[in-house]
């Protein structure tokens, strides 16, 4: 088949989704063109039967802000006739599946027929689409689409409460990742090496937006450190990384805490990490979490959204109420101090990961969708 995919490229758990989808559907033998406004972070210089269209927004006197969701209609027409595409695959609600709805109707007036997925990733749903300025579009954008997915049924339960689609099948194909990559056999510890030394090591990878609490994730380290040498590594970058800063200052735990910045391979890192930290008060999915789990990482976080579908709570990884740092750093500390529990559940997360969230699965959910579309 040949597949349009847009979703957002830069650093975030939709945009690296879309593009290992991408990656994976091509060397299953489909052409994947992918088309957005720059080349996905996790997509390579080049791969065979990999496509980069980019989005070009015009800058004219007249607009304050650009139209990039007309500019992507008008890319999406181009290459679906240039391509020969069977489908486009969007993810994101919103502009994606919109500008995707208004590329269909050129289509449909020069007597051609797209196919429309759309895979809804989380905040397009639970924060942004629930906006009064988007729900109404939102609302029609996903009823348009041909096909609807939701990467956890807590997602699949929102949309359809939030929007009451009418007629809409949301069919739930969870995220995924590749067991040959996040396989900690496969990596030598050179984080751990460099900075830990005898001590345990912490992680947190996101993109450090408020909906993280990621000063929750400082003080829960700050508290297991009294107990438990080790060391908090913070992956990624965003609005909240200075609170976090400044929290680790605060608490007299700053040359402990690592702030690595935005990292495009996390593999590696998990390689080297004990425990994995994901406090969110709002999670769709968890994707950080499962990279962690299928790393061997027990992940720890609170139970709300799609994250209890992710992380087994006490086989797993632990989940508190949000808010809960005590209480998450408690077990924590219980586990590390614990080698044989621990040795347990780092097996039991890896095993876990492997068998419900596994690449090749979820890969052919999507290809029997795409058959199912066109026929």
């Amino acid at each position: 088949m040949r597949i349009g995919i847009t979703c957002y490229p830069t650093y975030g758990g939709s945009g690296a989704v879309a593009t290992e989808l991408g990656m994976a559907l091509a060397a299953r033998g489909h052409e994947v063109h992918f088309i957005t406004y720059q080349q996905p972070f996790r997509l390579p210089v080049f791969l065979p039967r990999v496509h980069f269209h980019e989005v070009d927004v015009g800058r004219y006197p007249l607009f304050q802000y650009p139209p990039y969701d007309l500019a992507l209609a008008v890319r999406m027409h181009e290459v679906v006739i240039k391509e020969r595409l069977d489908l486009l695959h969007v993810h994101y609600a919103i502009p994606h599946a919109t500008s995707a709805w208004i590329a269909k109707e050129m289509l449909r007036k020069e007597g051609r027929d797209i196919k429309v997925i759309t895979t809804l990733h989380g905040t397009d749903i639970t924060i942004v689409g629930q906006d009064p300025s988007f729900h109404a579009i939102t609302k029609f954008s996903i009823e348009k689409s041909d096909r609807i997915t939701a990467v956890s049924d807590f997602l699949k339960d929102e949309t359809l409460r939030a929007f009451g689609c009418a007629g809409c099948d949301v069919q739930v194909i969870h995220n995924f990742v590749d067991p040959a990559v996040y396989d900690r056999a496969r990596y030598e510890p050179e984080l751990r090496t460099a900075l830990a030394g005898d001590r345990k090591v912490l992680m947190h990878i996101s993109n450090f937006r408020p909906v993280k609490r990621v000063v929750d994730v400082v003080r829960a380290f700050a508290r297991i450190r009294k107990d438990v040498p080790s060391i908090l590594v913070m992956v990624g970058d965003g609005p909240d990384r200075g609170e976090a800063e400044n929290e680790a200052h605060t608490l007299g735990v700053e040359s402990d805490v690592h702030f690595l910045g935005r990292i495009e391979s996390v593999a590696p890192l998990l390689a080297s990490a004990d425990l994995f930290f994901l406090m969110s008060d709002r999670e769709s999915f968890g994707l950080s979490a499962l990279e962690a789990l299928a790393c061997g990482v027990p992940a720890f976080g609170y139970n709300v959204g799609g994250l209890p579908e992710v992380v087994r709570d006490g086989v797993t990884g632990y989940l508190r109420p949000v808010g809960d740092v005590e209480g998450s750093a408690a077990a924590a500390v219980a586990l590390l101090l614990d080698p044989t529990r621990l040795a347990a559940m780092r097996t039991a997360a890896a095993a876990d990961a492997r068998a419900r969230f596994s690449l090749n699965a979820v890969v052919a959910q999507y290809e029997a969708l795409y058959r199912s579309v066109t026929g």
